[in-house]
């Protein structure tokens, strides 16, 4: 085997310093990077003679590297994997592939434009126990698969930024899936947050599919001692994985005779445990990534097997998702709810009653007002004020220089500009324009709003319209550029003159134009 040296490796934190010592003994790591000088200084005590850098555009300018490992944290993932590829880099990235599935589909898309492999770390497909156990299976040792649970319990490392879902359940998904040859057809989750309000401790994931079989995993870091079993039950025998013991695989051929063909009666047998290679399953893992990237060969646990185990884990998480009422509280500023895979800078203030949906994130000096909800991939700062009870929908950006006052509603992937004239090669942060929307405005889903612009209050943006001027009070613009072309009443009603005068046909509120202004003579809304 080729061993020049063709890998770098990103993040050398917990997990990451078990990647490095296996690449280093693998002879193919040609440079470590780490966002920390300590963590940097601390890896050179073990290996002084690996290049070792804090920057990741050295790793991504470098033609010497081929191909990049990935083991920062999760958060961070899409971001690394995609300018990796962009980059003309092969991946290796640590389990999830993304923290969504829309972000993984487009890695995948992304590496198959490019010709670039994606491999997932799902560690136990590599694993002896899972390898020969998957063999049993196929030539029918266990009998037809009835049940598949799993136990993933420990004390020890207890996380804030990622709940015990997404940081131990991937591993069970992953072999379950390839043991039962299928995707499923139902899943469902509860869980317990015990320690970090909104940061589950404890969950457990029920998978069935469409052959019958079903499955459970159970996962919790609050448990007095380790235990990582997986437990297939067949029509023949059954099978015991436990990770934590000496010899790790083990076949119980219990029998259940059914009497008068009514009452099961169980026949214990002894057990009997399984010879297994004596591999590393990190180093083996590594070892099929190495050999697919000098080979150009799919891997076993690529980015669609990825994909997978990633809608297992969104579909799980659904069923974690709070019901009404279930409010956060908040270390300074009350009860607010934050999804556990938003993140919220220091020096934020939210309002009480507020709502901040998945993979959000929250800017340092942003202001989000009472009983706002924002939703899934939301951008959101730094310095940007959110008035009272504002509904900002998926994927909207809102960046410093915007002002949205109380019951504004931001569509679907609206975009806020803040400067009028950006170059990626100039600096122009002296020359963010301020942009004002007022109380009550609607911008419909993909509208584009210039900056530097007033939106008047109870506005109407249609969907699509890209504005580029002063919107007045009340008026419904549409089209691109965006032009005026009506009226709508404080409810969204569009309004219906009759000469100069129009009653609200929704809610009954009165209006009268003069001079292209519109006057309020009535309102029934409060």
């Amino acid at each position: 085997m080729q061993t020049k040296k063709f890998i770098s490796l990103v993040g050398l934190g917990y997990w990451g310093k078990n990647i490095l010592r296996n690449l280093y003994e693998l002879g193919v790591l040609h440079t470590a990077c780490d966002s920390s000088d300590s963590i940097i200084a601390e890896r050179q005590k073990n290996f002084p003679d690996i290049i070792y850098t804090t920057s990741f555009k050295e790793i991504l300018n470098n033609p010497e590297i081929k191909a990049v490992a990935v083991a920062s944290p999760a958060s961070s993932h899409y971001e690394i994997v995609k300018e990796s590829l962009l980059a003309g880099k092969d991946v290796f990235v640590e389990k999830p592939l993304a923290l969504t599935v829309k972000n993984g589909e487009e890695l995948i898309a992304l590496a198959k434009k490019h010709d670039r492999i994606i491999m997932v770390g799902h560690i136990l497909q590599y694993h002896p126990a899972v390898i020969k156990l998957k063999e049993l299976i196929s030539i029918g040792e266990l009998g037809k698969i009835q049940y598949i649970y799993s136990n993933r319990l420990n004390i020890g490392k207890l996380r804030t930024e990622e709940n015990i879902l997404w940081s131990f359940a991937p591993h069970d998904i992953s072999v379950i899936l390839t043991l039962i040859g299928e995707e499923p057809v139902k899943v469902s989750a509860f869980g317990g947050d015990y320690l970090n309000e909104g940061i589950y401790d404890t969950t457990m994931t029920a998978i069935e599919f469409s052959n019958g079989v079903k499955s459970h995993i159970f996962v919790s870091w609050l448990h007095p001692f380790k235990e990582q079993k997986l437990i297939v039950v067949g029509s023949k025998a059954m099978a015991v994985f436990d990770d934590v013991t000496e010899e790790k695989l083990f076949i119980y051929p219990h029998k259940i005779e059914w009497k008068d063909g009514k009452i099961p009666i169980v026949h214990k047998a002894d057990y009997r445990s399984v010879t297994l290679d004596k591999k590393e399953p990190l180093k083996e893992e590594l070892l099929h990534f190495i050999e697919c990237v000098q080979n150009r060969e799919i891997p076993r646990t690529d980015g669609n097997e990825g994909l997978k185990v990633l809608k297992i884990l969104e579909r799980a998480e659904e069923g974690l998702m709070p019901k009404s009422g279930g409010l956060k509280k908040g270390p300074e500023h009350g009860k607010y709810f934050v999804h556990t895979s938003s993140y919220i800078d220091d020096g934020v203030e939210i309002g009480d009653g507020a709502k901040i949906w998945h993979f959000s994130h929250i800017l340092s000096g942003s202001k989000i007002g009472k009983h706002c909800i924002i939703g899934q991939n939301v951008v959101i700062g730094p310095d940007v004020s959110i008035g009272a009870r504002c509904k900002v929908q998926n994927n909207v950006s809102i960046y410093k220089g915007v002002i949205l006052e109380e019951e504004v509603f931001c569509g679907p992937s609206c975009v806020f500009t803040n400067v009028y004239n950006p170059r990626a090669f100039i600096e122009r942060k002296h020359e963010f324009r301020e942009t004002l929307v007022r109380k009550g405005v609607t911008i419909g889903a993909n509208a584009t709003i210039i900056c530097g612009i007033s939106i008047g209050k109870y506005a109407l943006i249609g969907a699509g319209a890209v504005v580029k001027s002063d919107v007045p009070d009340y008026a419904i613009i549409a089209g691109v550029p965006a032009r005026q072309i009506g009226w709508a009443c404080r409810c969204g009603t569009t309004l219906k003159f009759n000469e100069q005068s129009a009653s609200c046909a929704y809610c009954g509120s009165e209006y009268r134009l003069e001079n292209n202004n519109l006057v309020i003579i009535k309102e029934e809304i409060n």
